[in-house]
């Protein structure tokens, strides 16, 4: 077989069939999953450098570092956190059955689903695709991978990868475009994970409906910065700009706009000014900035930059303010977009009705406390919300009013890499959650098992309900 050929249509259901009468005839054991992932940590760490140049090749130019800590650190220490605890986590749970069922005893079994499906996105086009398969692997299944086809260096090198460490009936991977992610979603998976946008999302889940097939979706939406007015601003600024230009702003939990008191909205933005400045120089050789992904979402970005402007919204471009059309030609032919400021956008705006997934940042002001979680709690759940306050009552008040896939308090993104921790979203950000023990749970099915003793007082419970069983059962029933 042309490892680097697209996968023929016909042939998705056959590989998915494959992959689960092989699992049928022999799930594997707790030796099977560790040597598994340790085959594919050693496997990863060999190619690395072969992954860095598809993932750069792929975006026309990514920043190495941006590579090491998305890609390579978090895909590692998701396989290490798996390794460490894999025996902890496929051991039975013991459950209390309560007084009433003495002497019967109970567990809770994770048990390995079948075949697990898993589309995964481009923007961080190994992590996503591998840390899912790590937990999938870890639990016990089968996997069959789609990754995204705005990415194909990439996603011929995850083929080889998992090629070279699986056997064919145990880990799949399918290439192709949108025609064969559409079949591939409706499969009979066992349990079916997306990573991607909303709109997708909706796809996805309706394809997976007629087979009821489970899902897990991963997908976005517009993450706030909430900037309290005790807050340092510099500080601020230096952590949102990780937030935000981190990957070009292509990435779900990136900072998507940032609420500020109104009496220093203007000092924030000049401590942008100077965040930026610090981090890309004059911006005449970006070598650490990297670029937006292909030519239709430069185009999308460089449209809602536009509208924002023709509504009347301020528009600050620290880089690029003077630029010539020739030098803007240049910019968009090498798909490079400058970190861009929209102040005070109208909500109508397509910055503040859409998901920007880019390097523009919206920044708008706020009365009141009050007035910002109002402005939040008005647009959809995201999947990340990043209050900043020195003030613990403050800090309470926004989580709790304002509710997200997950939150990152006085900085931004690292509540991703905690593997302890769920990583998920709610409503339109996203169902279900992954990552670490998370993750094994999502792909096992915790079964409940009951067990009863020889002898047991439910053999009392027969009709007819009379004498001591009618005592018995009101007893019982108070």
């Amino acid at each position: 077989m042309d490892i680097t050929a697209d996968t023929p249509l016909d042939e998705l259901a056959a590989t998915r069939d494959q992959l689960r009468r092989a699992w049928l005839a022999r799930k594997p054991d707790l030796s099977q999953r560790r040597a598994d992932l340790t085959r594919l940590r050693d496997a990863f760490r060999a190619r690395i450098d072969s992954m860095d140049e598809a993932i750069r090749a792929d975006f026309g130019h990514r920043s190495q570092h941006e590579n090491l800590l998305s890609e390579i650190m978090i895909v590692l220490a998701e396989l290490d956190h798996a390794l460490k605890h894999l025996r902890r986590w496929t051991k039975p749970r013991r459950a209390a059955v309560g007084w009433r069922f003495w002497p019967a005893s109970a567990r809770i079994v994770p048990e390995p689903v079948g075949v697990v499906g898993i589309l995964s996105p481009w923007n961080y086009p190994v992590n996503l695709a591998l840390v899912p398969l790590v937990s999938a692997i870890a639990a016990g299944n089968h996997v069959y991978l789609k990754p995204s086809e705005h990415t194909p260096r990439t996603a011929r090198w995850l083929r080889e990868l998992l090629a070279e460490v699986f056997p064919a009936d145990r880990v799949a991977v399918a290439l192709g475009g949108p025609e064969v992610g559409a079949a591939f979603a409706g499969l009979p998976f066992d349990h079916l994970l997306f990573t991607g946008s909303t709109a997708v999302g909706r796809k996805v889940m309706a394809a997976a409906a007629p087979n009821l097939t489970p899902v897990t979706l991963e997908l976005g939406g517009k993450a706030p910065a909430l900037v309290c007015a005790d807050f340092p601003i510099e500080r601020a600024a230096a952590r949102i700009a990780t937030g935000k230009w981190f990957n070009a702003g292509q990435t779900c939990i990136g900072v998507d706009y940032v609420l500020v008191d109104a009496a220093r909205r203007d000092a924030f933005v000049e401590a942008l000014r100077r965040e930026l400045q610090s981090r890309y120089g004059d911006f005449s050789a970006p070598h650490d900035y990297t670029r937006i992904i292909n030519d239709a979402q430069y185009a999308r970005l460089r449209g809602y930059v536009d509208d924002a402007r023709a509504r009347g919204a301020t528009v600050v471009e620290p880089f690029t303010a003077d630029a010539d059309a020739a030098a803007r030609t240049r910019l968009a032919q090498d798909r490079l977009f400058p970190p861009t400021l929209v102040l005070e956008p109208p909500m109508d705006s397509q910055v503040m009705r859409n998901e920007i997934f880019g390097p523009i940042l919206p920044v708008l002001s706020y009365r009141t406390l009050d007035d910002a979680i109002a402005r939040i709690q008005s647009m959809d759940r995201p999947l990340a919300l990043y209050p900043f306050s020195d003030d613990a009552r403050s800090i309470d008040r926004i989580v709790s009013s304002a509710l997200a896939g997950g939150v990152t308090v006085n900085d931004t993104l690292l509540h991703f890499g905690a593997h302890d921790l769920p990583f998920g979203g709610i409503g339109p950000s996203g169902i279900g959650a992954i990552h670490g023990r998370t993750g094994f749970d999502t792909f096992s099915k915790l079964l409940p098992v009951f067990r009863q003793r020889r002898m047991a007082g439910s053999d009392l419970l027969k009709p007819p309900y009379s004498g001591f069983v009618d005592k018995m059962v009101r007893w019982l029933a108070k």
